[in-house]
């Protein structure tokens, strides 16, 4: 399609966000152990993308305000249903199951910096540590226990996110991910 047959939907902020957030979220990932620093400086940039990401969610464009994509999990049930009937209707911005995925993932993203900053903490490390620091190892393991089942769950919405993507995309004849590119859909 012409580029005169695209709409403006993705602004450039929400765009950085979200490519922004994978990269880091990959970092954080796969430095958990090996390189603690490079993985707690991660951590706090998520925390610094999840506030923005917050305060563009209320005064944002369009299409990146919660209350443009954000609704009762009913419709997105039966979004889903009919995705797999192959008769889901489209939209411009995010339908009701990406919504979902949406506030689902910053959540777990929200879930998973607190419980890191806090078991970071219980090890004397980051901004917690003068009040966390000696809290015994049984709340350093249950932290770091809880911390590692919300990266790992937060792992897994990115699959079925990604897999939403890739159905949306067959579904309606158009490339999802290219469009968080370059913030064009087809009208």
């Amino acid at each position: 399609m012409k580029d005169s047959q695209d709409i403006k939907v993705w602004d450039p902020m929400v765009r950085i966000f979200h490519w922004g957030l994978a990269a880091i979220f990959v970092i954080a990932y796969a430095t958990e152990d090996e390189l603690m620093t490079v993985h707690a400086y991660a951590g706090y940039v998520i925390i610094g993308l999840l506030a923005f990401r917050l305060i563009w969610g209320f005064i944002g464009t369009r299409h990146a305000r919660f209350s443009d994509f954000v609704r009762p999990p009913h419709e997105a049930i039966a979004y889903v249903k009919d995705m797999v009937a192959l008769r889901a209707k489209r939209f411009l911005g995010h339908n009701p199951a990406g919504g979902l995925m949406i506030m689902a993932l910053l959540l777990s993203l929200l879930l998973t910096t607190l419980t890191g900053l806090v078991a970071y903490g219980v090890e004397g490390g980051g901004p917690l540590a003068g009040g966390l620091s000696g809290a015994g190892e049984f709340a350093k393991e249950a932290f770091e226990e809880i911390h590692e089942f919300f990266a790992n769950f937060t792992l897994f919405l990115v699959v079925v996110h990604v897999a939403g993507v890739i159905l949306g995309s067959i579904l309606h004849s158009e490339n999802l991910i290219r469009a968080m590119f370059t913030g064009k859909k087809p009208a």
